[in-house]
């Protein structure tokens, strides 16, 4: 017989999860990195993803203003720099400074690309959702960057547990 639960334990269920993180910047061009458990293509032409942002996090306030992030997908060895922009705030922190991530300037959009990554992705917003306590803010991708040696990507295995899958 099924096991009637709460949707926070059957969504435990989703683990493992990919680990992405977007770069955004404040209007004076200083950049901050959140990791995110949410990131999604939902167009081909024009090419476009979607990000889910929580509505009291810094780089909510700082996509809502700007309309530009970068969508970003850290390979495996970076484990702890994700982990670090997920624990610190960008209003107090460098988290370029604090972590290993190099910025590298975008070609489309001010937030800087992440040297290290598998994969950036320059988007610039053009539509936003409010679902509760986040936003899902949809970007059109702008330019595209990708580097396949970096080797692979990281996994949330639940419970900020982050690795490569075996």
């Amino acid at each position: 017989m099924r096991e009637q639960v709460s949707a926070e334990k059957a969504l435990k269920q989703k683990y493992p999860e990919q680990v992405a993180c977007a770069v955004c910047a404040d209007a004076e061009g200083h950049p901050n990195i959140i990791p995110l458990g949410w990131l999604m293509q939902t167009s081909f032409q024009p090419p476009m993803c979607a990000i889910s942002v929580g509505n009291t996090r810094y780089s909510h306030e700082l996509i809502e203003s700007t309309g530009e992030f970068v969508a970003v997908f850290p390979p495996e060895g970076y484990e702890d720099d994700v982990l670090y922009c997920g624990n610190h705030t960008g209003r107090r922190v460098d988290k370029f400074a604090e972590t290993s991530f190099t910025p590298v300037d975008a070609r489309a959009v001010e937030p800087p690309l992440i040297a290290e990554a598998l994969a950036n992705l320059e988007c610039r917003v053009d539509g936003a959702l409010e679902t509760g306590d986040h936003t899902i803010f949809s970007g059109e991708i702008v330019a595209a960057h990708v580097d396949p040696d970096r080797g692979r990507r990281i996994f949330n295995m639940g419970s900020h547990e982050l690795g490569p899958l075996p």
